[in-house]
């Protein structure tokens, strides 16, 4: 899939700033930008080195094998796959590191092109650059010749004063437009500006090979949808965070901002400012530190030989493909994709991540950036860490789950103490229930979604003591994987979840005598979004979802105009003030809307 919204994230009205300011490079932020950049560029240089290598030497063995005779091959047909195999690999490895090495020095080059051209001149360099230009003018112009040739026309004091133009008001002169600069400038400022009734919705979005965080405004009264402004990353994004807390600021300051924390491919978490438009950078980056520039290079990794073998039989050997370096996992940051992010919103300075790469981490966001992270679980889980998160009750315990059908809740103080249970499939999200601090919700790629008590799990140390619990209630929710669960912050027993059958569904769970749960579907909708990857309660709004999916787009779902929701949480909204009067599709997105494309099979 070449186009996807991968994940979304609802900001809290009021939270951004009513004016967002533009991004701008001075000599301070230049510095900032090389200390970033550097260690990104080195690292790409080096990869692209190793993977040129590695294809030279899978050139060399082709050509081997075409001067020794495809006959000799044909023996080993698996020999022959694992060498294409290894090909294609190679140029797949090459094209990707030479695809980051030239965004890396794209970036670069783009930020010292917009500083050269903000810089004003005064030193020797620009000097030379005017008088080349001053030399350039003067020939076009002829202005060596000028005094040599002959005029026409009679010379007087008033011979040329019918050249002369008069404006009795400025305004009507139209070589002056410092006035109608100022008129761009606070039109630009009022189209920029975000009210306090506004919520803000950042969808990590991928299209076309092209990955950026587009920043939508979201007014619910006039039902308006549309992107503020984007940020384009350097890798495809797969989780986002949104935090209050300023990066790189002591743990007490009282200061809050609006960012946006974006795990990728890339083995780094970068954070970004959502009030400022049009960045180059991230604000901070938290994973491996910048290259040292006077550090020593490191010795390339061994090619493996590919020189053909025979054994006692005479039989010729396997040749063997170059191997990749191997990724092992360390205490100080990540190796692999970032998978999932909670903030912590009691220790506000307190970010924790999971990763591909089978570890848990916490990141003190009060540390410089680049700091190596605060602690790392890595015994937790013998698979992929598929999603992490902070208990919102309890702030120091977590609960994560991963691609070894296990989901463990610990302390993050003393994580051998914490309790597990398997479930039947892999973990796809995971969700506290706010309405009951204990209890937890699991989704799972066989279609199923569980709730659990985790005062009811058994205590396990490591992966395979883990056993299976009981659960509070299962619910065969999709046909497919249910890849997204929310459940609705404002209104008790709602639920929503999302799977790869293109399918949003609302679910309502009754509690019943004897501590039994009843769940029901209130209303299923295609929303035209494709696989559904997110689906998001507004955490304003307890009606409003955000969808998207496979298709690379938004859609804003009010379901409060379906005659399900109404007649099943009617007394819930009323009692939150909730207006049950508005009819209509109550779907609104960035395009004009086709409801030919929406479904309207309800149930």
């Amino acid at each position: 899939m070449t186009s996807l919204i991968s994940s979304l994230s609802w900001i809290p009205r009021g939270a951004a700033a009513q004016h967002p300011t533009k991004y701008t490079v001075d000599a301070s932020e230049l510095e900032r930008i090389q200390g970033l950049a550097r260690g990104q560029l080195d690292a790409a240089k080096m990869e692209l080195e190793l993977a040129k290598m590695m294809e030279a030497d899978a050139e060399g063995r082709g050509e081997e094998g075409e001067e020794e005779g495809e006959g000799e091959w044909e023996d080993d047909e698996e020999s022959a796959a694992e060498n294409g195999d290894a090909l294609m690999d190679v140029e797949e490895d090459a094209a990707m590191v030479e695809d980051d090495a030239d965004a890396a020095t794209a970036a670069a080059a783009k930020a010292a092109k917009r500083i050269k051209a903000a810089a004003k001149g005064g030193d020797a360099a620009n000097g030379d650059a005017q008088k080349a230009d001053d030399d350039d003018e003067l020939a076009a112009y002829n202005l060596d010749t000028y005094d040599e040739e002959s005029s026409s026309t009679a010379m007087g004091a008033f011979s040329n004063i019918k050249g002369l133009t008069y404006y009795g008001d400025n305004a009507e002169d139209p070589y002056i437009t410092l006035e109608s600069k100022n008129e761009d400038e606070e039109l630009e400022r009022e189209e920029l500006e975000i009210y306090p009734t506004d919520n803000l919705i950042v969808a990590a979005k991928t299209e076309d090979d092209v990955s950026q965080l587009e920043v939508y405004v979201y007014d619910d009264r006039e039902e308006n949808l549309y992107v503020h402004h984007d940020l384009l990353l350097p890798a495809m994004p797969l989780c986002l965070e949104w935090l209050d807390f300023c990066p790189g600021r002591t743990s007490d300051d009282d200061k809050k901002g609006n960012f946006v924390a974006v795990g990728t491919l890339d083995p780094e978490i970068e954070i970004w400012s959502l009030d400022v438009v049009d960045g180059l950078y991230p604000d901070a980056i938290l994973g491996p530190p910048p290259k040292d520039p006077n550090a020593p290079e490191p010795a390339a990794p061994p090619i493996t030989d590919s020189t053909p073998s025979t054994d006692a039989s005479g039989k010729k050997k396997k040749k063997k493909k170059p191997k990749k370096p191997k990724k092992v996992a360390n205490p100080e940051y990540h190796v692999d994709s970032i998978l999932s992010l909670s903030w912590n919103r009691s220790h506000r300075n307190l970010l924790a991540s999971s990763s591909a790469d089978k570890t848990i981490k916490l990141w003190d966001l009060a540390r410089p950036t680049s700091s190596p992270a605060l602690r790392s679980f890595d015994s937790l889980h013998a698979d992929k860490v598929q999603s992490v998160m902070w208990n919102p009750k309890e702030p120091t315990v977590l609960l994560s789950g991963a691609w070894d059908g296990t989901v463990r809740v610990f302390d993050s103080r003393a994580p051998d103490a914490g309790v597990g249970t398997k479930v039947d499939s892999d973990v796809e999200c995971l969700r506290w229930d706010p309405w009951e601090p204990a209890s937890f919700l699991v989704s799972m790629e066989n279609g199923c979604v569980q709730s659990f008590d985790s005062r009811m799990l058994a205590v396990a140390k490591e992966p395979s003591s883990v056993q299976r619990g009981k659960s509070l209630w299962t619910l065969a929710a999709h046909d497919s994987s249910v890849s997204s669960l929310d459940i609705n912050p404002l209104v008790k027993g709602c639920i929503v979840t999302g799977g790869t059958d293109n399918m949003v569904k609302v679910w309502n769970v009754d509690e019943q005598a004897g501590g039994k749960r009843n769940i029901s579907l209130v209303t299923a909708r295609d929303l035209g979004v494709g696989k559904v990857f997110s689906a998001s309660f507004c955490p304003d709004d307890p009606t409003t979802l955000a969808v998207a999916g496979s298709k690379a787009n938004l859609q804003i779902w009010d379901t409060a105009t379906n005659p399900g929701v109404r007649s099943v949480f009617g007394d819930r909204l009323r009692a939150l003030g909730k207006d049950l009067s508005k009819t209509g599709a109550g779907v609104v997105g960035v395009a004009d809307d086709d409801e030919s494309d929406v479904s309207d099979d309800e149930e």
